[in-house]
């Protein structure tokens, strides 16, 4: 892993537009902004699914050099990769293909399952479903409590040192749920890419960073930048919060996972406006054709050199919008003023 890995020819016409960077100590480029493929089949409004607006929205991200595609194998479950092995199959060299592997999903339940064997085989399937023979960074999506993490980890690193993977990684969006009263959210993760370091190197983590949630710069960016570790900011958009295009009291449907979210609930959308409207009146100093979601990644971008920020869309023109974002330059002033912004409501304790 010591050759430094570059994705295809993206300096071609149309490939230049994002501005790249590096994750990992393979220094492996990506775009400055990725593209979360989840809601193209999974946990985000059901009806509005449609696989060929998806596709378009692929390919656009990719022309644009948004060229990391996050994917999982339990995003449909399945169905995720095989929508983008349809686009791989025809542009490989562009994409920069990060999936993951630990959940398996039931009919009424998710589980975590880090058994060696079942890592191998499960990293043979979505290879398959994704119509390519390598997967640039592998992320381990949960721990699985009944195997020592060091196991799991050991198995994924096998796949690289057998050229399946390039990279791995590990995916801490569900931190909340493993925190101890009066820790800092993600204290344990640190903890635990302490353990896997001593097996095998971390590349990049994937956890949620937002304007909204920005508890990620308390003790996990710090960890990553001491160590040129890439941080994937998931959810960057505050699940479409703050793109200030919903409606507080609108709805959401049974399945959509903001259905249950407590800071969805009416209540909590209207109390939270002010963060809204703070980031479209930075937007507007920066030109009428700007975006409240463009400054909120803008602000991601801002915490660091290895961070990407991974919003998650399964339409054409947010896909452009998101990856025109890696173009804005925030101010000190513009900084200052999102510090200055209320926190937000409605939290998960």
């Amino acid at each position: 892993m010591g050759a430094e890995v570059r994705l295809g020819d993206l300096k071609r016409e149309g490939h230049d537009q994002v501005e790249r960077r590096t994750i990992g100590a393979a220094a492996l480029a990506v775009g400055a902004v990725g593209l979360g493929c989840m809601p193209m089949s999974w946990a985000y409004s059901a009806s509005r699914q449609r696989g060929d607006e998806s596709l378009r929205a692929v390919h656009r991200a990719l022309d644009l050099g948004s060229s990391l595609l996050d994917t999982a194998d339990m995003y449909g479950p399945f169905t995720n990769e095989l929508l983008l092995g349809r686009v791989l199959k025809e542009r490989r060299s562009d994409a920069f293909v990060s999936t993951k592997v630990g959940l398996l999903v039931g009919d009424q339940h998710i589980v975590a399952n880090g058994r060696p064997g079942y890592v191998k085989r499960a990293c043979d399937a979505s290879l398959r479903r994704l119509q390519t023979d390598v997967i640039d960074l592998y992320q381990l999506h949960r721990a699985d409590p009944e195997v020592p993490v060091e196991e799991t980890w050991g198995a994924m690193a096998e796949l690289v040192r057998a050229g399946k993977v390039r990279a791995l990684g590990l995916c801490a969006v569900g931190a909340r749920s493993a925190r101890r009263p009066g820790a800092r959210l993600h204290d344990a993760t640190v903890r635990q890419l302490e353990r896997l370091q001593q097996v095998f190197p971390v590349s990049a983590v994937e956890a949620e960073l937002s304007v909204w949630s920005p508890e990620a710069l308390q003790s996990l960016l710090p960890w990553c930048e001491a160590r040129g570790v890439g941080l994937l900011a998931a959810m960057p958009l505050g699940n479409g919060f703050l793109t200030g295009t919903l409606t507080p009291g609108e709805g959401f449907e049974p399945e959509d996972l903001r259905a249950r979210h407590p800071r969805f609930t009416a209540e909590m959308m209207a109390a939270n406006q002010p963060i809204v409207v703070g980031l479209r009146r930075i937007a507007a100093r920066h030109g009428d054709d700007v975006t409240p979601a463009q400054v909120a990644l803008a602000w991601v971008l801002a915490q660091g050199r290895h961070v990407v920020p991974v919003p998650g869309t399964k339409q054409e023109r947010w896909a452009a919008q998101n990856a025109a974002a890696a173009a804005l330059r925030l101010t000190p002033q513009d900084l200052a003023e999102i510090r200055g912004l209320p926190a937000a409501q409605g939290s998960w304790e």
